[in-house]
């Protein structure tokens, strides 16, 4: 505007209307006068209106009528030219909007005069326009009279004017339609009541509009009628009308002003009554007509379709549709319904492709789609439309190729079904036959049976730009050229899932944007500002329910027809780009249904994909199940089957790929086309791009694509990606160059889309896992029970997955790692590998990742990880088994420093390795345990040091390799020394957990259950590690025993002191018991079968070649090492309670090992007790030292008698823990037990020693090969144990113990031994040595009798006990001791390496002990006990054994030591008799010592032959000194002695001095053998006691009267036998001993008559005067003996006889009585010079009992024999 009414505009006008006037004026100046005056009027009118008005224009327009009446008139001249400058002034004010109302209509009525003249019929055009459009001033009938004006003009027959007013009158329409949207724009802030729309018949009356909506109602109705040719109300004057033009100008207004329509209710209701029936008015010839059908089966005949109309029939429904199907719901449910229709395959080729171009524009209105969705598919009993515009499309491309297009065949629906139907499972066309050959031509097309479609470029994607539809100018229907109606049908189904899928997916983006803001305002508290938005929030989510009620029912109304369609289309597609918009189509849906769960069509999308991938007919269960299922819904649209046609095998495709399906039976090779690739390209896009939305289809894409990555020949590699590798079996598959290029690509594809996984959601990731496990569990079963290449594409997969979401790998870490583990226990090599390969890879991955927060504060998440490490270890294939150990060993190298609390699980799957796992497994597991020990254990946390050490213990007792086992003691030792070394700081952190522990338990009210609870932590770590090398001592190889037996002891030994008091209770019974017990029973029970060789070429020495004899060593160790603890920490160990009941344990072990039947654990036992009986008694309260002595100084170990201060406290120990015996200062010095407790334990052991002792030396009843009998090294170390035990106990040391002593020193001493061993043991049999059990046993007496030599008083009873054992032991020189029923050999004839046995030589031992008892006899003769317990008399009878066998004595030695020993007692012995005569414990003795004297000295036993002469005179000697013994120690005391002693003394004097001869001697010998000497000196004795100067006692008297007697009795017989000899001998001269022994007597006699004169006359008995004077006549007799020597020797012996020369006396005979006062009776036996005992019965004997001063003297026999018997010297007869 502001260019008309400018001041400059306005000007111009002005003078512009003036020119016009002007001209005008002139034009008319000769013709039209009129007119002429009117133009200058008008020029002075203009004149004045702009001189006067400001506002020119305004006044120009209110004056109008007269301003343009000049105009007007020029016009009615009807001359053209005046006629064109009129119009063109008009124009001009028209141009200004300076016409009035009024002017207006004048100039149309003027306008119409010139139409009906037909006068410049273009320019009456051009000025109706100008007119309507410049201004609004034309109103009702003027306007209906213009409009009308224009349509006359377009039907006159110029063209060009038919042209410009049709064009007109649509600009006029749409003019008078803009004025009311205009009029609606001033209006719209004015509320009005709409009044009601009337259903009145009179549509004149419109009074409730505006005058522009009047105008336009007015003008659309008519049109209406017009179109329905009916005559108009409102443009009066209408001569003809088209029906065309009419439906144009109707689909012009409705597309272009909908909003009048829609905002008006009188324009809704003329839509509703008059358009939409005038429509389905207008259609009715295209629904009836049927193409080819006959004319007879119809009663009328059918008008036919007309192409004009048809098409803007369908262009008027379209914009129906289109801009008012709100306000025509109903009405277009019928024209949809028509459209549909249309498609049938029995309508003319024209109108299905008009009508695919109108559904066309539908479908790419999603928002409309939408509409029809809600407000019929939703609607119960209401036709479900968008499902049939879906499906119609599917059956009329179905139809495009099942019918030829030709036009002259007829299908019947119900065939067109039947045949679609039956198509399915029709047998395969050869393709080489077909007549297309797709392959041939460059076009893009479709191929389906036969078919060939091109495919034609009809759109641009996403609009529907029609060709047919576009047609106006066609009155013939137009040939649709092949494959039009196909290609606009395919982009109708692309359009449509295009807008459905971005308008679904734009909502669904929005609804969820909201969804998360409701959240996030949810999770806060509602503060009541907030409020507000809750409730737009909730309003919000309902509607969201609302619309996704829509999307599905969409979705649901449309994938079935969708599908069936796209599926052909991808069988049928030859084109790429076709292939890859199907594809997409179809991923899109699938994507669409996943986000809205619908889980049906989204698997059946993505089924059709899967199964474009694989070649025709691959047999895949997974999707075959889901077709079947999909095949059984066909849908039936009005009669209409829509089937879901499997796709045909005819491949028109250039094959890429030929390999082997991956199935169980090998089938020959399958081909792979470029369209199967294009497919599985899709597939890896929908999985990379929509995996969150997949869900369960993750099924069916990852089988498909593990078959075709099969197929392809991809194997896995590093991290489970996939790379080109070779088919392991059969032709190896074949690639073409394209395929080998992109194999890369999909490899990367596919990697790419797992580590896309890490972008969804956790449903969606275990829906992943889920997926890959099945998968994984279905290649598992293929590869059970063949050892084919499995498919590993599961496996490989589920490790990359695992790897790329380590982020929060807690959430799938279960599942993956549980169905790993279960790949791990397949059968298949390859599967197993591969399982412990993701399973390892994915637990090295996960400890190496950095989470967050770091696995350090997330011990939760690490034992997660490690857990799958542990479970491995339930599996029993080797393979694996060593997988997971080197993943343990790497985890060690990587993360070891930060395991944490991920030790127990790591040190569990070392520890769970078996003895039947194979060497290379446990040497593998012990590689890693060794790494522990030596780098990790100060990383670890404390509670995980016992883990360490059972699995340490495991691998000791693996049996596959001996050195792991005893590397592993080592490292047991390696651990304690750790122990040792970190103990505090250990013992802190154990202390701190197991507070944690006990809080824990008493929360729960649970007892806190650990092994050897309740000791301290840190102390039960250490019985663990003892426990542990406990059981290694119990292993069945004697190497690992030794070695963890040195190794239990020397750690208890080493560290020991670390333990807390109380601990030590549980060490000795729970550890070290418990050990002696199971070796005890192991070595009891062992097997004594030998043993070949140790494995290998090993040899095995005897000692050791049987099990019993290698436990033999281990008991041996165990035994001591017990022994030695007991010793060294005894001050530890005796303030425990029960240090006495673990005493008589540990001496049952002893005993029970010293008795057992081997010589090695016997003998091992006894040093063992040997070492604890070296203990030092502990030191007493008030000795206790204040502190603990110096550490590191070795105190010695002290053996016997000790007095506790000196040594102070007297610790056996070495080892430097200065810091730990802070624990025994103070207060808590071990109380010491007192005296009589520490008795108990001495006297234990005495009873343990009195039981190995008496049990080991007792003789079996029975002998045979297997007879065990002690070794003398036993048994001396037993013996030798008595010295140090006896310090203990000698206090209560009574008899009865020393009888048990006597009993086993006995005992051992008459143990033989075997003759292998007696090299060994025995000296040649020549040396007298004692062995060293001989020396044993006589130390222990030894020690014995010293001890009670100090001791008090009541212990020397005890000496005639010790008397009586070492006098036993004498009698062994004569006797050696029996061993039971044993038959033992001599050592002479013992044969070497038999096992007989060899008795010792006991003389030695039986001499030493001779020595022993005359030294001890020397020392104790005056005591009480060896008194009164007549030990001399015992000496004498066991002297007298060897005495009397002399010669006959084992040893010569013997008799000899005897005969000393016996003068040396005696030499003691006899005064102490004679000092206790009177008291007559004497008495029995001297009886004995008379015939020991006699058995000796007139011995039985003849001398060896090879005696020689020297021997012989030393050994007389050893007689003279017995005889001097007799006259310097017995004789001198008779009066102390018994009388029958003397007697026995002096018979037997007597028989000594005559000679004895032995025949056995040569002449030569015989008068040195004649003991002449011996002879002499018992004469000599005789004669010294024949008379006595001093006769004190009565008693001296007697043994003077008595050997005087015996001395002349003796000489009387050798008198008489030398006169018989002599008289006998004739000529020859007698032996030399006899000459001297007569000679001897003859001097004897003369001596002793000499001496009888010599003393006093009352001390010489009368019968000896009688005796002397008896020898006279003898003597007489001998005077003829031939020697000389004789001779002068019997000279001298008469002399003396002068001084009896006597007168005889006067007779008297003295009475009976006197007669025996005085008479000695004596008895001689000439012969054998012996007393002779006769009994009464005797013919002549007489019992005479002589007493002399009230002594009882003797008893004699008297019996008569050839002696005389004198009286007072007088024979009183024979």
């Amino acid at each position: 505007m502001s260019g008309t009414s400018s001041p400059e505009a306005v000007k111009k006008l002005l003078e512009n209307m003036q020119g016009d006037l002007r001209g005008l004026s002139l034009e008319c100046r000769k013709k039209f006068p009129p007119v002429k005056e009117a133009a200058e009027s008008g020029i002075i009118k203009v004149k004045t209106i702009a001189a006067r008005n400001t506002d020119i224009l305004a006044a120009l327009k209110e004056n109008s009528s007269e301003v343009v009446q000049p105009f007007l008139m020029g016009c009615g001249t009807k001359e053209p030219k005046i006629t064109q400058l009129c119009l063109a002034a008009i124009q001009r004010l028209m141009s200004h909007e300076v016409v009035s109302e009024a002017a207006a209509g004048n100039i149309i009525n003027m306008l119409w005069q010139l139409m009906e003249n037909s006068l410049e019929e273009l320019k009456l055009l051009q000025t109706v326009l100008v007119l309507l459009t410049t201004n609004t001033v034309v109103h009702d009938e003027a306007l209906s009279k213009a409009i009308v004006l224009c349509f006359r003009l377009h039907f006159t027959k110029d063209n060009i004017t038919n042209n410009t007013a049709a064009a007109t009158v649509r600009q006029v329409v749409t003019v008078v339609f803009e004025r009311v949207v205009a009029e609606d724009e001033r209006y719209k802030d004015t509320i009005e009541q709409p009044a009601a729309v009337q259903g009145n018949s009179n549509r004149r009356s419109v009074s409730t509009l505006k005058p522009c909506a009047k105008d336009a109602y007015m003008l659309f109705q008519d049109l209406c009628q017009l179109v329905n040719a009916d005559a108009p109300y409102w443009l009066v004057g209408m001569t003809e009308m088209t029906r065309t033009f009419g439906l144009e100008l109707l689909e012009s207004v409705l597309n272009d002003f909908p909003q009048v329509f829609l905002q008006h209710q009188e324009f809704s209701f003329l839509l509703k009554e008059r358009v939409c029936p005038l429509v389905i008015k207008l259609f009715s010839p295209n629904i009836k007509f049927r193409q080819g059908s006959s004319t007879s089966s119809s009663p009328a005949p059918v008008e036919k379709p007309y192409f004009p109309i048809c098409m803007r029939l369908l262009r008027v429904v379209s914009v129906l549709i289109k801009q008012f199907y709100s306000l025509l719901v109903t009405e277009c449910e019928i024209f949809l319904s028509l459209l549909v229709k249309f498609l049938d395959a029995d309508k003319p080729q024209w109108l299905r492709a008009v009508a695919v171009e109108s559904i066309h524009r539908l479908c790419v209105q999603p928002q409309l789609l939408r509409s029809f969705c809600q407000s019929y598919d939703m609607k119960q009993h209401s036709t479900k439309v968008f499902r049939d515009i879906v499906n119609a499309l599917g059956s009329f491309i179905q139809s495009l190729f099942l019918v030829p297009s030709t036009g002259n065949t007829s299908v019947t629906p119900n065939q067109t079904g039947s045949n679609a139907s039956g198509s399915t499972g029709s047998a395969q066309t050869n393709p080489g036959v077909l007549g297309m050959g797709g392959g041939a031509t460059v076009l893009p097309a479709f191929e389906y049976r036969g078919t060939w479609i091109p495919i034609l470029n009809v759109t641009v994607q996403g609009s529907a730009k029609a060709t047919y539809l576009e047609m106006l100018d066609k009155v013939e229907p137009p040939t649709i050229p092949e494959g039009y109606a196909m290609s606009v049908a395919f982009h109708c189904l692309l359009d449509l899932v295009r807008g459905i899928t971005t308008m679904i997916e734009g909502e669904l983006g929005e609804a969820e944007t909201v969804n998360q803001t409701m959240t996030e305002t949810t999770s806060l508290p509602a503060q009541a500002s907030e409020r507000q938005d809750l409730q737009s929030v909730s309003d919000q989510s309902d509607k969201e329910l609302v619309n996704r009620a829509v999307w599905e029912e969409m979705v649901n109304a449309c994938w079935c027809g969708l599908l069936a369609a796209l599926s052909l289309l991808l069988d049928a597609s030859t084109d790429e780009a076709a292939t890859e918009n199907i594809l997409k189509a179809e991923l899109t849906m699938a994507a669409l249904c996943g986000r809205l769960g619908l889980v049906t069509s989204r698997d059946a999308f993505i089924t059709a994909i899967c199964k474009g991938s694989l070649p025709p007919h691959y047999a895949l269960t997974v999707l075959n199940s889901t077709t079947a299922a999909l095949s059984s819904k066909s849908y039936s649209i009005q009669g209409q089957n829509v089937q879901m046609i499997s796709p045909s095998s005819e491949s028109h495709q250039q094959v890429v790929a030929v390999g082997q399906p991956l199935a169980l039976q090998p089938q020959g090779t399958v081909m792979l086309t470029s369209k199967n690739i294009q497919c599985m390209r899709t597939l890896l896009n929908l999985a990379h791009c929509h995996g969150a939305v997949l869900g369960t289809s993750w099924q069916l894409v990852l089988a498909t694509l593990q078959h075709l990555v099969w197929i392809l020949g991809l194997k896995p590699g590093v991290g489970g990606a996939l790379k080109p590798g070779r088919a392991v079996e059969g032709p190896s598959t074949v690639l073409t160059t394209a395929v080998m290029t992109d194999l890369p690509v999909i490899s990367n594809i596919l990697s790419r889309l797992f580590e896309s996984s890490q972008y969804l959601d956790d449903v969606s990731l275990h829906h992943l896992i889920n997926a890959l496990c099945s998968l994984s569990l279905e290649a598992m079963d293929m590869a059970y029970g063949n050892n084919k290449e499995p498919s590993l594409f599961a496996v490989a997969k589920l490790l990359e997955t695992g790897l790329v979401n380590m982020h929060r790998i807690e959430i799938l870490w279960r599942p993956l790692t549980g169905h790993l583990l279960e790949v791990c226990q397949h059968p298949n090599s390859r599967m197993r590998e591969w399982g412990a390969e993701a399973l390892t890879s994915l637990i090295k991955a996960g400890l190496t990742f950095s989470h967050d927060p770091p696995l350090s504060q997330n011990q939760r998440l690490q034992l997660l990880l490690l857990n799958p490490l542990k479970e491995l270890s339930n599996i029993s294939h080797p393979d694996i088994r060593i997988k997971q150990l080197e993943c343990v060993l790497q985890i060690l190298q990587s993360q070891g420093d930060s395991l944490g609390p991920g030790w127990p699980l790591v040190l569990g799957v070392m520890g769970a390795i078996r003895s039947d796992q194979g060497e290379s497994l446990i040497r593998t597991a012990f590689q890693c345990l060794q790494l522990v020990v030596t780098d990790f254990l100060p990383t670890m946390p404390c509670t995980c040091l016992q883990i360490v050490v059972e699995v340490a213990g495991s691998f000791g007792l693996h049996n596959q390799e001996l050195n792991i086992s005893l590397t592993s003691i080592g490292l047991l030792w390696n651990i304690s020394d750790y122990f040792f070394q970190r103990g505090e700081i250990i013992e802190k952190e154990l202390n701190k957990e197991e507070a944690v522990l006990q809080k824990q338990a008493e929360e729960k009210g649970v007892v806190l259950n650990r092994p050897f609870h309740p000791a301290p932590p840190f102390d039960c770590l250490w019985l663990c590690l003892y426990a542990k090398l406990g059981e290694l001592c119990v292993d069945p190889r004697p190497a690992v025993r030794k070695s963890a037996g040195q190794t239990l002891f020397s750690t208890i030994g080493a560290h020991g002191t670390l333990l807390q008091h109380s601990t030590w209770h549980t060490v000795i019974w729970k550890v070290l018991f418990h050990l002696l017990d199971r070796v005890r029973e192991s070595s009891t029970t062992a097997d004594k079968e030998k043993i070949e060789s140790g494995g290998g070429n090993i040899l095995i020495h005897h000692s050791r070649d049987t099990a019993e004899k290698q436990w033999a060593e281990t008991w041996v160790l165990t035994l001591a090492g017990v022994a030695r603890i007991f010793n060294t920490r005894r001050y530890l160990l005796q303030p425990l309670g029960d240090f006495s009941q673990a005493w008589d344990v540990l001496l049952d072990h002893i005993q029970s090992a010293a008795l057992s039947k081997n010589n090695e654990v016997s003998l091992a036992a006894l040093k063992s007790f040997q070492e604890i009986l070296q203990i030092v008694s502990p030191v007493r309260d008030s000795e206790k030292p204040d502190t603990p002595p110096a550490i590191n100084v070795s105190v010695p170990v002290v053996v016997g008698t000790t007095t506790a201060t000196s040594l102070g406290r007297s610790f056996m120990r070495t080892d430097s823990i200065g810091e730990r015996m802070g624990r025994y200062n103070g207060s808590e010095l071990p109380v010491v037990t007192d005296e009589i407790e520490d008795l108990n334990l001495w006297w234990a052991a005495w009873n343990s020693w009195y039981r190995i002792g008496s049990e080991s030396t007792k003789p079996p009843i029975n002998f045979d090969k297997l007879t065990f009998i002690p070794s003398q090294p036993f048994l001396t170390a037993l013996i030798q144990i008595f010295p140090a035990l006896y310090q203990h106990i000698k206090t209560g040391f009574s008899m009865d113990d020393l009888q048990k002593l006597g009993v086993i020193l006995h005992g051992a001493v008459s143990v033989p031994i075997s003759s292998d061993a007696s090299p060994f043991i025995l000296p040649s049999y020549t040396e007298a040595v004692l062995t060293s059990l001989q020396e044993a046993v006589l130390t222990a007496l030894d020690v014995l009798q010293k001890a009670i030599c100090v001791g008090s008083e009541n212990m020397q009873i005890m000496y005639p006990a010790i008397f009586d054992q070492l006098l036993a032991f004498v009698e062994f020189s004569c006797k050696p001791p029996q061993y039971g029923q044993l038959e033992t050999k001599h050592i002479a004839n013992a044969k070497y390496n038999q096992a007989e046995w060899v008795a010792l030589n006991y003389v030695p031992f039986a001499e030493r002990s001779l020595e022993v008892v005359v030294d001890l006899y020397q020392k104790t003769a005056c005591h009480k006990a060896v008194v009164n317990e007549k030990v001399l008399q015992n000496i004498i009878k066991t002297l007298r054994i060897p005495l009397s066998l002399k010669y006959s004595c084992p040893s010569e030695s013997t008799w000899k030591l005897a005969v000393s020993s016996l003068l040396k007692v005696l030499s003691i012995g006899l005064p102490v008799a004679r000092q206790h005569a009177s008291s007559g414990k004497f008495d029995s003795m001297w009886p004995e010592l008379a015939n020991t004297f006699e058995d000796f000295l007139f011995t039985k036993s003849t001398p060896p032959d090879n005696l020689s002469i020297q021997e012989f005179q030393k050994n007389e000697s050893i007689d003279v000194e017995v005889v001097q013994l007799i006259s310097t120690e017995i004789l001198p005391y008779a009066n102390f002695i018994p009388k029958e002693f003397v007697g026995q003394i002096m018979t037997m004097l007597n028989k000594g001095s005559i000679h004895s001869q032995s025949s056995s001697f040569t002449e030569a010998e015989i008068d040195i053998r004649m003991r002449e000497e011996f002879s002499k000196v018992c004469f000599e004795t005789l004669l010294q006691f024949s008379f006595s100067n001093k006769v004190t006692t009565p008693q001296e008297g007697y043994i003077s009267r008595m050997a005087l007697s015996v001395l002349l009795k003796r000489s009387q017989d050798v008198l008489h036998r030398y006169i018989e000899d002599e008289r006998l001998s004739g000529k020859c001269p007698l032996p030399r001993q006899q000459v001297t022994e007569i000679i001897f007597v003859l001097k004897a006699v003369s001596t002793l008559i000499d001496s009888l004169k010599k003393t006093q006359p009352e001390n010489v008995d009368a019968n000896t005067w009688a005796q002397v004077i008896a020898l006279y006549p003898t003597l007489v007799e001998c005077i003829t003996c031939s020697s000389s020597e004789v001779c002068s020797a019997l000279k001298e012996a008469l002399v003396p006889f002068k001084d009896f020369m006597h007168p005889p006396a006067s007779k008297h005979v003295p009475n009976r009585k006197d007669a025996l006062s005085t008479a000695t009776i004596l008895l001689f036996d000439q012969k054998y010079c012996r007393v002779e005992t006769y009994s009464k019965a005797s013919a002549c004997s007489w019992k005479f009992k002589v007493v002399e001063e009230g002594h009882c003297v003797a008893y004699c026999l008297f019996v008569c024999f050839s002696p005389l018997v004198f009286h007072e010297g007088l024979p009183i007869g024979k």
